[in-house]
């Protein structure tokens, strides 16, 4: 027998190990594996990238890649074996490519004993430059969160389509590219009468407990079309945040919810670190510890430095008026080492809470903001060292992004508004969601003098994709300067600024 999509969507499929080899089903040999959820690629640098896909059963995977949408003069790639391991994914990282070229590669699933190969599924990614090559990328984030999943009737996630018209060279996804806390229901009633409809898939139903059931939470999200052919032309930078968990989580926290079976956090969150490493195309091999905090430059004018504000973070319940962990010693003495050594012109620190923005959890506190006026304490005192250490070793030029909040904002700090002067003024950039409920304005916390200078946000809390709220946000650097766009689902432009760089 062979299986459509439609049969492994009916089947559960998508996501799930067994289901590589249904039970009780026997493949014949002519069979074709399946590459299900297209390819990927990611963590893109001068000389190559990361190149992912996943296959319906145990298969090997082959990549050819060429400088031409024809593949003459390819060549092969042997990749690894996409086996019930991974969950049928697998992926390998191009290499030996020239810069700042486009790389077209094709991929396929080769049967194990070698008789045949899945059809070919091909993408795109472009190798950084270089040079002093001008640098176009997007960012943004919370993706089918708070009810709000692929809906047919508006063509899916569209915003990711208004993205890939940007022709960006990469999208730094700033964390929640999941939401493994939140079930889908398959229609939404809105207040005004309107039905919100949902593609619905068997681990979508649920909070995600087991790892098969944390697959399944990226395996829906690319059942989307808009994002699938995004993901096939246009490198990710992935980082993540708490809903690849659980709402808000931290590390040794106990939940208290009657839907979860398993309440240790720390379980949960190392199934949820498997499927995530095994569904976005991330060089481990450049994150510092192997799990997700990294550096990678695209030419001379940008480096991005990703950071993980999740996995060292100190409990929500930590006290607001004593020093705190979002960052962990080792992972903020990093961010300062590494942006005190970068010759780039821009350095994009991909951060996946804000800095300044108050987010509870609760009576407790979930971000970085303790939501108290006067002096940096609790996660805040972390933040003001690593800026008091920029300042004194005169690194220019730096960008905060992040997206978490759910509406989009530009903000401006500076020593001459803060309680503390010993930092040099920074822009932070916010924008998401990218599709998903929309909250906000959240309360801008004074301690390192914040100025809102943009804010789009909606008018309550959790308003549907249908009424405007989606954002994401577009850079355009060169050597001289970097210009910030903030932008709606359909791409137009609610506000931007240029800045000027500093020598």
């Amino acid at each position: 027998m062979t299986f459509d999509r439609r049969t492994l969507f009916k089947a559960g499929a998508f996501g799930t190990a067994a289901a590589l080899v249904p039970s009780g089903i026997s493949l014949a040999k002519t069979d074709r594996p399946v590459l299900t959820h297209g390819v990927q690629s990611g963590d893109v640098t001068f000389d190559g990238g990361i190149v992912w896909t996943r296959s319906d059963r145990p298969a090997r995977m082959l990549v050819e890649v060429s400088h031409r949408p024809d593949f003459r003069f390819s060549r092969r790639i042997r990749g690894p074996l996409l086996t019930p391991g991974t969950g049928g994914t697998g992926q390998v990282r191009v290499g030996h490519l020239p810069p700042g070229r486009t790389a077209h590669y094709r991929v396929t699933a080769e049967d194990l004993d070698g008789r045949t190969c899945s059809e070919p599924v091909t993408g795109s990614f472009t190798t950084a430059p270089l040079g002093r090559d001008e640098v176009r990328f997007v960012w943004s984030g919370d993706v089918a969160g708070q009810g709000w999943g692929i809906n047919p009737d508006i063509g899916g996630m569209p915003i990711f389509k208004a993205m890939a018209d940007r022709r960006p060279d990469f999208f730094i996804h700033s964390g929640d590219s999941v939401y493994s806390d939140n079930p889908l229901k398959e229609t939404v009633t809105l207040a005004d009468g309107r039905v919100w409809r949902n593609v619905v898939t068997p681990e979508k139903s649920k909070v995600a407990e087991t790892l098969d059931e944390y697959r399944g939470q990226f395996a829906y999200n690319l059942l989307d079309d808009n994002l699938k052919r995004f993901a096939a032309h246009v490198p990710v930078f992935a980082q993540w945040d708490d809903h690849e968990v659980t709402n808000n989580w931290y590390p040794g926290e106990i939940l208290d919810l009657p839907q979860y079976t398993e309440k240790r956090v720390d379980v949960l969150a190392q199934r949820a670190f498997q499927a995530f490493h095994e569904w976005m195309p991330i060089d481990r091999q450049r994150a510092v510890d192997g799990r997700v905090y990294r550096k990678l430059s695209y030419g001379r004018n940008v480096e991005i430095f990703v950071l993980d504000m999740r996995t060292y973070k100190d409990k929500n319940t930590s006290p607001r008026d004593q020093p705190g962990v979002i960052l962990g010693a080792k992972q903020a003495q990093w961010l300062v080492r590494e942006l005190s050594s970068s010759t780039a012109t821009w350095k994009i620190i991909a951060a996946d809470l804000p800095v300044g923005l108050t987010v509870p959890d609760g009576a407790d506190i979930e971000g970085v903001a303790n939501g108290l006026p006067g002096a940096p304490n609790g996660r805040e005192h972390e933040i003001a060292w690593v800026l008091r250490e920029l300042k004194k070793r005169r690194v220019k030029n730096t960008v905060w992004l992040t997206a978490d909040v759910h509406y989009t904002a530009a903000h401006h700090y500076s020593p001459d508004r803060a309680a503390v002067g010993d930092f040099d003024p920074f822009w932070e950039f916010v924008s998401g969601p990218a599709h998903a409920g929309a909250f906000g304005p959240n309360t801008l916390d004074p301690t390192f003098g914040p100025q809102a200078v943009f804010v789009h946000a909606p008018p309550a809390a959790n308003t549907s994709p249908l009424d405007g709220f989606q954002h994401f946000g577009e850079v355009q650097a060169n050597q001289h300067e970097l210009t910030v766009w903030l932008r709606d689902a359909t791409g137009k432009s609610l506000w931007s600024t240029t800045l000027g760089a500093q020598r």
